[in-house]
């Protein structure tokens, strides 16, 4: 997983200075009345964060080969943290921080735990070790939308939501 640690840490560290150059006021506009703007995208990108770590940190300390998952209502998540209000380069940072921790848990991920697999709200069997790799395409497919100069490639589209 160490390969797909420093993926998210490479990713990380191209985005963040070209997000730093947005300004606050650019950050808050909203494409349409039922887009999310650029602080709300940040901000489901944050919330996806908390709600991964949660996945990898109770499959990697399961003795059970398979776990149960609520998964997350985002837009109502997205709404009740109020992003559309916060800073912008404080979204980022948070953002920065909390990923680059992320990428520090999946570089030590056990071994011995990334077959366990999880269902989300009973969907799926998914497998520890394609949830890792999944969660940096999901944070890249979200930044196609904030910076689509920035020709971020993605291996595949998420199939699950956080």
């Amino acid at each position: 997983m160490k390969e797909t640690a420093q993926h998210l840490r490479d990713t990380l560290n191209t985005l963040k200075p070209l997000l730093l150059k947005i300004k606050d006021k650019e950050a808050g506009i909203k494409p349409s009345p039922k887009k999310w703007s650029n602080k709300e995208i940040i901000g489901h990108l944050i919330d996806s964060a908390c709600n991964n770590q949660q996945k990898f940190v109770r499959l990697l300390l399961s003795d059970q080969p398979h776990i149960e998952f609520v998964g997350y209502a985002q837009d109502d998540w997205v709404a009740a943290q109020h992003y559309q209000k916060a800073k912008w380069k404080q979204l980022v940072r948070t953002w920065y921080a909390y990923n680059m921790h992320i990428a520090h848990i999946i570089e030590y991920a056990n071994p011995k735990r990334l077959d366990n697999t999880i269902a989300i709200n009973g969907i799926g069997a998914f497998r520890l070790d394609f949830i890792m790799t999944d969660y940096v395409e999901h944070l890249k497919h979200h930044m196609k939308v904030v910076l689509p100069e920035a020709g971020i490639e993605s291996k595949f589209e998420s199939i699950y939501n956080a």
